[in-house]
């Protein structure tokens, strides 16, 4: 198949890309630098210049795709309606150009403030609808296409996609500990996070492609179901040699900025009816492997 890729050079989508040409898809990822262009074309991958603000472009890729992956997103957490916004458009501009087609259109979405106090499962709907709402919404518009004639899948990604080389959440929080000189956690440090390792993230979506999930199907891109951050903050601190301890909930926007309302999160979720459904298994290393291998710490 003839895959359009949004966010095809990112942390999840490098991985995205790779997984499914060697299940021998051919993939036109969107690039907005000469470098991520150039990493696409070493790959084998074609290029579509262009950025999440380049509306024009994106459709145009969609047009030409038999499936798009959408995994791009701004990240501005300085100026989350940004994000919000360019992910609502997104969305809609490739929702409307597979209309009628019924055509895989496979979108990334997280599992922040989706449920409070239990672990979160595949069957649960996303709370979040309009632009003015977490991501934008995207998640819920991406689902209304189903109605017509898209193949829309959810994929849910866990607040942790590790493994060497990562820059997300964790990355973060190594950096908050040798800043402070201390790995802490929120208050008792029962609030838990899933997590998955980003070769298993890659093959979930390409399953999702090549086992023809069903439109309207959510998965959920985790591997263990929820770690307490007490424990993510033990094994920071094991590996930076720091001590470890905890801050008051009122003092963490302090210590660890715009992150600690995510780090104060309960963001477990199960996966298993994405492992039913796909026939997946996780095989990469677990958080605290990675943690202790020491990739995060050069």
């Amino acid at each position: 198949m003839q895959v359009f890729i949004t966010g095809a050079t990112g942390w999840i989508g490098s991985a995205v890309v790779d997984h499914m040409l060697d299940a021998g898809h051919e993939v036109t990822g969107l690039a907005r630098s000469d470098d991520s262009a150039a990493a696409l074309e070493a790959k084998g991958a074609r290029v579509l210049r262009g950025d999440l603000d380049d509306l024009d472009g994106i459709r145009s890729g969609a047009d030409a795709a038999d499936a798009v992956v959408h995994l791009a997103n701004k990240h501005d957490f300085a100026n989350p309606a940004v994000s919000d916004r360019a992910e609502r458009d997104a969305v809609q501009t490739i929702g409307e150009a597979l209309a009628g087609s019924h055509r895989p259109f496979i979108v990334a979405a997280g599992l922040a403030s989706l449920t409070t106090g239990r672990v979160a499962t595949e069957r649960d709907r996303s709370p979040f609808h309009g632009i003015d709402s977490l991501r934008g919404g995207g998640e819920n518009l991406a689902l209304e296409f189903v109605e017509q004639g898209v193949n829309t899948v959810i994929v849910r990604f866990a607040p942790t996609v590790h493994g060497d080389g990562d820059w997300g959440f964790v990355t973060w929080l190594v950096a908050a500990a040798r800043a402070k000189a201390v790995s802490a956690y929120i208050e008792d440090g029962s609030n838990r996070w899933a997590a998955i390792h980003r070769g298993d993230a890659g093959r979930i979506v390409q399953l999702a492609l090549d086992k023809r999930a069903p439109a309207g199907t959510i998965l959920h891109a985790t591997a263990e179901t929820g770690i307490p951050t007490r424990d993510i903050a033990g094994a920071i601190g094991r590996g930076l040699g720091l001590p470890v301890v905890s801050v008051p909930a009122d003092g963490a926007g302090e210590h660890f900025g715009w992150l600690s309302k995510f780090y104060a999160a309960d963001m477990a979720a199960s996966s298993d009816a994405t492992r039913a459904l796909l026939g997946w298994a996780p095989g990469g290393p677990t958080l605290a492997e990675d943690l202790d291998s020491g990739c995060y710490y050069r």
